[in-house]
């Protein structure tokens, strides 16, 4: 087994932060019924910003055939507004009437 030696001392807080991500789960109410999930999934996958991607989906019947998504959400924990981004994106596609934040934790 090879040896890595490091010329440099590097701290546990900088591996945290390179290491460091945040997971979302987030209640999407479509706005019709009889909206086709798949369609939206594709949607909010496109909707989100640059560093953050969706680890999996989740369905989950509400009410009268309506049926919520869950999107469990990866996104990087350096900086501020990372999650009002998210949050922001999810709500600006068009067939979202409401999201939920159900939990946010690392990852």
């Amino acid at each position: 087994m090879r040896e890595v030696r490091l010329h440099w001392p590097i701290r546990l807080e900088i591996w945290l932060r390179i290491l460091a991500k945040v997971l979302a789960s987030i209640k999407i109410f479509p706005n019709d019924a009889n909206l086709d999930l798949n369609v939206l999934k594709s949607k909010v996958e496109q909707s989100l910003p640059v560093g953050s991607t969706v680890q999996k989906f989740e369905e989950e019947p509400v009410a009268f055939g309506l049926v919520a998504l869950i999107a469990h959400v990866v996104l990087p924990e350096d900086g501020e507004g990372k999650m009002d981004q998210v949050e922001d994106a999810i709500r600006a596609v068009d067939s979202v009437s409401e999201i939920q934040v159900l939990r946010v934790g690392r990852f």
